[in-house]
């Protein structure tokens, strides 16, 4: 018997209009259930496994990006003469920093200073006690290990969220870790593809600073060429239209940022330099915002660099004490093309960075004036000149 009072019912509208009340009914059956099922927690249940399954997915793709790092790591260990490469890499692969105490502000950027030396000296110790190394190849591998280290640290970190999360039954929790799975491998992948580089030992995306320094010595005349003034950091004395210009970078070409805060708080004891100081220009890489295009430069004041702050604040310190000017030139990227291999559009940034460099240098200061450069970042491929030409 056909029911005669729902609207569309072939014995009022016609044997059409079937198809919709057969929907309408499915429809109403569907929703009854899930809300069954969702009352008996059935529903959410579903939807933890799904979202485990997915994230234990992820942790996988993660675990072998880690692998791959690790493998190339215990291959170069071994190219380098280390006996047992796998009690380096597992001395190195947990290993952390603890930050320090901030409640109390007093002298806490010389005390974090003082940690991030100690890991950074303390690595490198660990490398070296098992063979010899030094120079470009000891700093390469020591890198490597640290891209390592922080692969391990992303995997451990998602592991960690989901298992809390199942164990808590904590559907939020795995929610969350779910949701930030994607964004995780996504920075694993970075840094397997920079563990790639770091090995065959070519600049990369972060060196654009260093790199504006090279050429910007190329281009000048040279008063005094590039030296060591503290660990890792050279610098260079050159003329720009009358102008003393100052250039200060990591050593290079191995991989390391120096100690670039250092070197200008040194330059800046030298009374000669202090007197006529004009200006202080960083040139850094600096994270592009979505939607930019990779390579665009910017101008700005204060310090660019990405620094924790030891470095930034000597500088900062320095401008303030000597009453000077801090520009900034940053080179816009992202994340993974900072830490991979150099591109075609960082390249033309590295360019347009040092016409700016070259107009800035002229603009902030007068025929007799010393001008500061410092070309911040990861000096990975990226030396001194051999000898710099007359320009």
């Amino acid at each position: 018997m056909p029911w005669p009072f729902i609207p569309g019912n072939s014995t009022l509208t016609g044997g059409g209009s079937d198809l919709a009340t057969w929907i309408i009914a499915v429809s109403i059956l569907v929703s009854t259930v899930l809300s069954i099922l969702a009352f008996l927690g059935i529903a959410q249940n579903m939807q933890l496994r799904v979202w485990r399954t997915q994230v234990e997915a992820r942790l996988r793709l993660i675990a072998h990006y880690m692998e791959e790092v690790e493998s190339t790591a215990r291959k170069r260990l071994k190219e380098a003469g280390v006996d047992d490469p796998d009690e380096v890499i597992g001395r190195v692969k947990d290993f952390f920093v603890i930050s320090p105490v901030t409640l109390e502000p007093i002298d806490v950027i010389r005390r974090l200073e003082r940690i991030l030396r100690t890991g950074e000296e303390h690595l490198e110790k660990v490398v070296s006690s098992s063979v010899k190394l030094s120079g470009a190849q000891l700093k390469n591998i020591v890198t490597l290990l640290s891209v390592l280290n922080a692969i391990n640290l992303i995997y451990k970190f998602l592991r960690h969220m989901l298992l809390l999360g199942l164990k808590t039954k904590n559907t939020m929790l795995v929610a969350q870790a779910w949701m930030l799975a994607p964004l995780y491998v996504r920075i694993a992948r970075s840094y397997r593809d920079a563990a790639r580089t770091i090995e065959k030992g070519i600049p990369i995306g972060d060196a654009a600073g260093p790199l504006v320094a090279y050429r910007l010595a190329s281009q000048l005349r040279e008063l005094q060429g590039f030296r060591e003034i503290v660990r890792d950091t050279v610098y260079g004395i050159y003329e720009l239209e009358g102008r003393r210009v100052v250039i200060v970078k990591a050593a290079g070409p191995g991989s390391t940022v120096g100690r670039p805060g250092e070197a200008v708080e040194k330059l800046a004891g030298d009374p000669a330099i202090a007197s006529s100081l004009a200006a202080i220009i960083t040139v850094d890489a600096a994270l592009k915002f979505e939607g930019e295009e990779t390579g665009l430069t910017a101008e700005g004041s204060g310090v660019a660099m990405g620094d924790p702050g030891p470095e930034k604040i000597r500088i900062e310190r320095v401008a303030a004490r000597l009453g000077v000017p801090l520009y900034a030139v940053a080179i816009k990227m992202g994340f993974e093309e900072a830490i991979t291999s150099m591109t075609e559009n960082v390249l033309k940034g590295v360019d347009s960075a040092l016409a700016k460099t070259r107009r800035l240098i002229v603009e902030v200061s007068r025929p007799g004036d010393t001008v500061i450069v410092v070309g911040v970042g990861n000096s990975l491929g990226v030396g001194v000149p051999p000898r710099a030409s007359g320009g």
